[in-house]
């Protein structure tokens, strides 16, 4: 997959607010049939990045194209589905007549069945959009970014406000898509989201790209291990150990991040005959996404 031209690109992108550096020298492709996640804490450039590829920024210097274009043509934008954290939509208007009025945009766009069937609209298309909850709003949001069968589709925060069920629904379209050939942009804060549906993961850091691959190859780029067993030993006195990042304690259990882990699991053998339950799992995307931020974290606290 990796070997077709990609569907969007940034290159070498830079953009200034200011004395502020939003992106610096950035480079991102997306490709058909994945979604590609991009993380970072707030402030990190993601909005820029998605505004770029939009068309609703230009960029300082650099390049971003979409399908080989310029972005924000009519021809690219017909080809494009975005939900953006904000919809200025009106409050007035029944979601079947706001999904009429943008399906009409569409030369082929998805009926009004597969639209309700996929965000999960059931009994919602008679309501007027200004009486929905905060998350029924976020479901008609997500049927008018793909009603138009995108080829390419930017999910900014998707799921804030939506509940278990409904967020769990949400992921299942986005494979759906995925599946169908559509390239997904996913913006997130929730991490365990990024790593149930991104086949690639970027993470922008004070708007650098500190990192891109898949979910495995940037899980490697710390050495971060997850200890879990069942002993005697004090938490508190294992978490001065060299090389614990944390140990707490969880009924019987002992748990402890360990940087790296082979020391610390030979201590805990030699100072505990009676440990047993030992399991050691590698670092989640969580894990690896706060060490590559530490730095903007740092030039916070700084600040």
């Amino acid at each position: 997959m990796e070997s077709t031209p990609p569907l969007a690109v940034l290159r070498g992108a830079c953009k200034r607010y200011g004395a502020t550096r939003a992106l610096d020298r950035v480079d991102l492709r997306l490709h058909a049939g994945q979604v590609t996640a991009l993380l970072g804490v707030n402030g990190a450039g993601k909005s820029t990045a998605v505004a770029l590829l939009l068309g609703l920024l230009a960029a300082d210097a650099g390049e971003a194209s979409v399908f080989g274009r310029a972005p924000g043509s009519l021809a690219v934008r017909r080809q494009c589905g975005a939900m953006l954290q904000t919809a200025a939509l009106p409050d007035r208007l029944e979601v079947g007549e706001l999904l009429d009025m943008v399906r009409a945009g569409y030369r082929r766009p998805r009926s009004v069945a597969d639209c309700v069937a996929l965000a999960g609209l059931d009994g919602l298309l008679g309501r007027r959009y200004g009486k929905l909850s905060g998350g029924q709003q976020r479901r008609v949001q997500f049927a008018l970014a793909i009603c138009g069968r995108p080829r390419l589709l930017f999910l900014d925060e998707p799921t804030t406000g939506l509940d278990i069920d409904a967020r769990q629904g949400l992921w299942a379209a986005v494979r759906e898509l995925v599946a169908e050939g559509s390239a997904v942009l996913l913006t997130t804060h929730y991490l365990e989201e990024a790593e149930a549906l991104s086949d690639r993961v970027a993470v922008l850091d004070g708007g650098r790209l500190v990192a891109e691959g898949s979910v495995d190859e940037v899980r490697a780029r710390v050495s971060l291990r997850r200890i879990r067993c069942r002993s005697r030993l004090a938490a508190e006195a294992v978490a001065q150990w060299p090389g614990v990042v944390e140990a707490a304690r969880e009924g019987e259990a002992l748990r402890i991040a360990a940087e790296p882990a082979e020391p610390v699991v030979r201590r805990l053998l030699e100072s505990d005959p009676a440990l047993r339950e030992l399991e050691i799992r590698r670092a989640g995307l969580a894990d690896a996404f706060l060490a590559l931020t530490r730095s903007t974290d740092a030039r916070q606290e700084a600040a």
